[in-house]
């Protein structure tokens, strides 16, 4: 079977790793790729925003799958084109997809299916998002409601903070993302992420995982798009895992089945752990970034054939398995991120970074330039390990990353503390 991949990231490249391995396979495709990718597939010159490109491209190369990375394909209805035109496509169609691309549609389906989430308010003028601020206080959580590229919510501490960013969103900082804004009770406790395939009708658990939102060790700085990640979660007991699938998953698989929105593809549950148990904070359509990175890194199953029985409607005869080993992610972001920084400084040592099976540097924001890799986005190198306890495979990972030769990256050296010092 031929695939298409979309995508550039290294999200993408976690699964090209992952997809690469499959006996389905047949020729790797992918589109726009990076410099990691280019290792495992044949990467084209194709704009995934042209959806009759992309069926085009599909059927000239013969594609069986198109498997879709990031959120703004899937929002901006691809998935639906591509099954139009006869094209299997792991990924929700549009509708579906206003899980991630719409907070305020997200709240609308916990409120039908009675999910347990922060109190909100949804506003569409400055004024009225100001009063609700004032009358509510602080901290408080203020959320562009459209995709704003990781960078639409601020957990504001002061309300002169929350009317900051309200008046962000309404003077088009985020453009039509932000013309709605949801604002939110702030919720005490801890993050964690949930994954799971759905079929539309059924649901199949993956597994869990922690992010590191902040640009800086001790949990400081501005919010990213993630600066690290592991999995399991310890913090996601068995207890607490039933409980999501019971009180967020299916009430939200099964609400969007009622109106007629069937999701398909992955759905990541962002929560917080609190006092009460777990709530949502807010849904994804497809796996995180950089959370999909130590989930494959701890699949031992076909990923290609857990997307087709997501694809086809066959979950309910699926099970998946994992390597118990934990996995942790480090990623390395270029100086000034997740402000200006800048691009086309060279990488050296990727060779012998990963020197054993257990280790997988996954390119982000590279490419290449006349034989060599170069910076070329923000998060630029995720550097993944597996180990029997989650420090060995933290101090796998740290020893990669110190192989690597790059004077304008940074990154976290914290990564995984929360599990670690509590085993401790």
């Amino acid at each position: 079977m031929n695939i298409l991949l979309l995508g550039s990231g290294g999200r993408e490249h976690a699964l090209a790793w992952a997809i690469s391995a499959s006996p389905l396979l047949g020729t790797l495709y992918a589109a726009p790729g990076n410099a990691g990718i280019a290792d495992l597939a044949e990467i084209v010159d194709l704009d995934v925003s042209d959806h009759p490109a992309v069926v085009s491209f599909c059927k000239d190369k013969d594609i069986g799958l198109v498997v879709v990375g990031p959120e703004a394909p899937l929002v901006a209805g691809l998935v639906d084109d591509l099954e139009t035109a006869g094209i299997k496509a792991f990924g929700p169609s549009k509708a579906a997809a206003q899980l991630e691309g719409s907070k305020a549609f997200t709240k609308s389906i916990c409120d039908i299916a009675n999910i347990p989430t922060a109190k909100y308010g949804r506003f569409d003028t400055a004024e009225a998002a100001r009063v609700y601020v004032k009358r509510t206080g602080a901290p408080i959580v203020v959320k562009a409601d459209g995709l704003a590229a990781g960078k639409g919510v601020v957990v504001a501490q002061t309300e002169a903070e929350a009317i900051a960013a309200i008046d962000s969103c309404f003077d088009g900082q985020f453009g039509e993302a932000g013309a709605l804004v949801v604002i939110e009770e702030f919720l005490e406790g801890e993050e964690a992420s949930f994954f799971v395939l759905s079929d539309g009708k059924n649901i199949l658990p993956l597994a869990t995982a922690q992010d590191h939102k902040r640009a800086f060790d001790g949990d400081q700085g501005p919010n990213t798009g993630g600066m690290g990640a592991y999995s399991p979660a310890a913090v996601m007991t068995g207890e607490r895992v039933e409980a999501v699938i019971e009180q967020i998953i299916k009430p939200t698989v099964s609400a969007m089945a009622e109106r007629g929105t069937h999701f398909k593809g992955v759905l990541y549950a962002g929560l917080m752990i609190t006092e009460d148990g777990p709530k949502l904070i807010e849904y994804n359509t497809r796996f995180g970034d950089p959370e999909c990175q130590v989930l494959m890194m701890r699949l031992k199953d076909d990923i290609v054939t857990l997307m087709l029985g997501a694809v086809d409607g066959t979950l309910d005869r699926m099970s998946v398995r994992w390597h118990a080993e934990p996995a942790l992610t480090v990623v390395m972001a270029a100086k000034g991120y997740p402000g200006s920084y800048g691009k086309g400084t060279e990488i050296q040592g990727l060779e012998s970074a990963a020197p054993g099976p257990n280790v997988e540097v996954f390119h982000a924001g590279t490419r290449r330039d006349d034989g060599r890799v170069v910076a070329n986005g923000g998060r630029v190198l995720n550097v993944t390990a597996r180990g029997p306890s989650l420090k060995q495979a933290r101090d796998l990972a740290y020893a990669a990353v110190s192989n690597i030769t790059w004077p304008d990256g940074f990154y976290r050296t914290d990564i995984g503390w929360r599990d670690i010092e509590r085993s401790s």
